[in-house]
């Protein structure tokens, strides 16, 4: 950061605001956000000089919030509403401040407000890099949809827009400026099936749902949305098999990875075995994938594979051949 704001100096360029991206796992403690705390291993090798800098130079802390993330990880003390800016007599007082929370995104912008003034800078302007909800996501993402998507970014707007600026409870009436997060989907993003659904728009152009970036229309000015069907854990099993229309030398590629990790991951799909029958490329890779994330899941594996492999509720087992799976 340095180095390009003297880049920039050097060719006249002074109005350009030099940042870094920071996520919320920078922190040790978000809770109660007059906590905050930067994680010690950071604290004062890196976070400290990078809060001087941004402080001489008068540049922002940009910070990626996402409440889906903490509410999907413990919806049962989180309540969803609350996440979504949809709570209406739900709120949250902060013990160490007197400080009275609405929403889950105030709190945690505060935690790192109050962080970065245990370090000495308690002044230093936030701007929000990322914001959003998953509009998709795989079995075992609870609460990835089109619904919850479109009242957070409606809501998230409103909020940024409100005349007069809302700010958070620790830094009432502030500008907050603020990116929505994504205008696209990004369908060849790897990772979890969220992580391929943030955007406004398909990967055509073509809106996921209606939003209007100037926070003015009113909630009933849209048309009704889809209802969620998956605000609570899937109960059951699931599988993981070879995607549509997947690349059949990739499949194999993939599928000797699979099979070299752990422990007799696809002894059942060697000759002679309960799930050699049929002698299908399809048919193995899909018992690979499916043998490795049950084996894996717990571990960070994920059911992905470049993009080859997606999950199933359908068992796709046959005979006396069975497909492990995970059980959430």
């Amino acid at each position: 950061m340095r180095k390009v704001k003297n880049a920039l100096k050097r060719h006249g360029i002074n109005k350009v605001k030099v940042g870094t991206s920071m996520a919320m796992d920078v922190l040790e403690s978000s809770y109660p956000p007059s906590n905050g705390t930067f994680r010690s291993d950071i604290a004062t090798r890196v976070v400290k000089p990078m809060l001087q800098f941004l402080n001489r130079t008068k540049s922002f802390y940009f910070l990626d919030v996402y409440p889906y993330f903490p509410w999907s990880d413990n919806p049962k003390s989180i309540n969803l509403d609350y996440a979504l800016f949809e709570s209406r007599n739900i709120t949250v007082t902060d013990p160490g401040t007197g400080l009275v929370y609405h929403n889950l995104f105030d709190q945690m912008v505060d935690a790192n407000i109050f962080a970065m003034a245990r370090l000495g800078y308690p002044d230093i302007r936030v701007w929000i890099a990322e914001t959003g909800w998953p509009n998709g996501g795989d079995y075992d993402q609870i609460g990835a949809n089109i619904y919850n998507a479109a009242t957070y970014n409606r809501n998230v707007v409103k909020k940024f827009l409100a005349k007069p600026t809302v700010g958070t409870p620790a830094r009432p009436g502030k500008v907050l400026p603020s990116f929505i997060f994504a205008l696209y989907n990004e369908n060849q993003k790897p990772g979890p099936g969220t992580e391929r659904h943030f955007g406004l728009l398909y990967p055509n152009g073509t809106s996921i749902y209606e939003i209007q970036l100037d926070g003015e229309v009113p909630k009933l000015g849209y048309k009704p949305l889809p209802k969620p069907t998956n605000n609570e854990p899937y109960k059951g099993k699931i599988w993981c098999v070879v995607a549509k229309r997947a690349n059949g030398t990739a499949v194999g590629a993939a599928m000797s990875y699979a099979c070299s990790q752990g422990n007799k991951t696809c002894d059942s799909i060697q000759k002679g075995k309960e799930c050699y029958r049929p002698n299908s490329l399809v048919r193995h890779a899909s018992y690979a994938f499916s043998s490795y994330w049950a084996q894996f899941k717990k571990l960070g594996g994920s059911c992905y594979f470049d993009g080859l492999a997606t999950q199933t509720i359908k068992d796709p087992s046959y005979g006396s051949c069975k497909f492990p799976s995970i059980t959430l």
